[in-house]
């Protein structure tokens, strides 16, 4: 079966596909316009197209899809350095602007249904530890997991999908433009997430909206655009962990529980929490269909799924990619000798099968004075104190510990004692920071997330 269903399938009805800002293209245009792009790269190794919020971009993604060509989205806002090394790594022959295409242009339609295992993307990962690695995406790996979330989340032709976020990631490209061609349901994307853009996509009839955690924060500081959303059918929100009091006052302004998930660039979504499930703060849900996971800790041992045990959180399944582009040195370490993709993120898994992500092995797993401590729950505490507007927590070198925690705190009002004695007194004494630094501000890359690295 084709990706991109709502516009392959000689059966389905016209209507408008997408609307980016203030441009709307039906379904038939989109696909005559996609098919000029796909007359024009057929037969390319693959091609790079800059993604800019705009529909002559999706456009171009649309069309490379089409004619079976691999699409390597480039940050429109990257480097000279990261856009060469992009480049260059995924062997993209041509590059593709906004300009490059016409909208009123007409394609022959003559391109064969790619096949499951050819790539459809090749996505760059963030580069925390190192440069950028090039992730294969296959068409099959997508197909399923988008009718995955279907089945998650009920999506259907009746929702209008509605979001703002960039569209070079899994969570904007995958889920919010490939997600609504497939499934036939309209998108609007706002170009960039604002509160007052999401709250007018309710009266476009938005129905479905997407957000990073920065993003329903800002909603939720502008009540009347949260208040809004009220008239939505879901709020899903995810690419980082969403702060428990963001959860609560979503609830308090919109009348909805957020639904949350899990993936990566590696798996696509692999973990959400069900549109007919229970919505707790800090879970992300359970395996979706044909995921699996499991816990292991550093001897490789199996983790009991008790809700408390924190380790590896490892994953198989249709959706995961089958490893680097151009690395077989990472590849090496990325799975387990039975097929299991390490994440490389520590997580618990109740009895139930819910997840609950604590952070990145290499920055969210402290290990001080023979304890195995997750910053994120330190974190979720340390957020419900008056006066902290954000904060990151970490482990740095101690001669004794091996490792202390330390906290950096965006906030006013509040002292380093208050701080400490806050989770001293709500959680274990143990997991108290040693250390309180307070900051402007916290580096976050494109899509919300805090970059610790830089903090430590």
């Amino acid at each position: 079966m084709p990706l991109l269903t709502s516009l392959t399938d000689p059966a389905a009805s016209d209507g408008i596909a997408l609307t980016v800002g203030e441009v709307s293209l039906g379904r038939e245009q989109l696909r005559a316009a996609a098919g000029a792009v796909a007359d024009r790269v057929a037969g390319a190794r693959a091609v790079a197209v800059e993604a800019t919020a705009d529909a002559r971009t999706v456009t171009a993604i649309v069309g490379c899809l089409l004619a079976g060509v691999p699409v390597v989205p480039v940050p429109p806002d990257s480097g000279d350095t990261e856009r060469a090394h992009i480049l260059r790594d995924s062997g993209a022959e041509q590059i593709l602007r906004a300009e490059d295409v016409v909208l009123t242009a007409r394609g022959t339609g003559t391109h064969a249904v790619p096949a499951g295992d050819a790539t459809a993307l090749v996505l760059y990962t963030s580069g925390t530890t190192g440069a950028p690695k090039g992730v294969p995406v296959t068409h099959a790996s997508i197909i399923a997991g988008l009718d995955a979330l279907a089945d998650a989340w009920d999506w259907t032709p009746a929702d209008t999908l509605v979001h703002g976020l960039p569209i070079f990631h899994v969570h904007g490209l995958v889920l919010g433009v490939l997600g609504p061609l497939r499934h036939g349901s309209p998108l609007v994307h706002t170009v960039r997430p604002r509160p007052e853009a999401y709250a007018k996509a309710v009266e476009q009839g938005g129905s479905l909206f997407f957000g990073v955690p920065t993003v329903w924060s800002r909603i939720t500081a502008q009540p009347d655009a949260a208040r809004a959303l009220g008239a939505a059918r879901l709020l899903v929100s995810g690419s980082a962990p969403l702060p428990v009091p963001v959860f609560g006052r979503l609830q308090e302004l919109s009348g909805h529980r957020p639904v949350e998930r899990y993936g990566m660039t590696e798996t696509l979504i692999t973990v959400s929490t069900r549109a007919d499930g229970e919505r707790v703060p800090g879970l992300v849900g359970v395996p979706v269909k044909g995921a699996r996971t499991r816990l292991t800790d550093d001897t490789g041992a199996f983790l009991p799924h008790d809700g408390e045990a924190v380790g590896e959180l490892q994953v198989h399944g249709p959706t995961v990619f089958s490893g680097y582009l151009n690395r077989p040195d990472a590849n090496a370490t990325a799975f387990t000798p039975d097929g299991w993709f390490r994440t490389g993120d520590v997580a618990t898994i109740d009895s139930g099968g819910r997840h609950r992500i604590v952070g990145r092995a290499s920055t969210d797993l402290i290990k001080s004075g023979g304890y195995r401590i997750g910053a994120g729950e330190i974190e979720d505490v340390l957020l419900a104190l008056a006066g902290v507007r954000e904060v990151a927590v970490v482990g740095v070198p101690d001669d004794d510990l091996g490792e202390r925690i330390r906290a950096f705190v965006v906030g006013d009002g509040v002292s380093a004692q208050q701080v400490i004695e806050h989770v001293a007194t709500r959680l274990s004494v143990h997991k108290r920071p040693r250390d309180v630094v307070f900051v402007p501000g916290l580096p976050r890359n494109a899509m919300g997330k805090v970059v610790k690295q830089q903090l430590r």
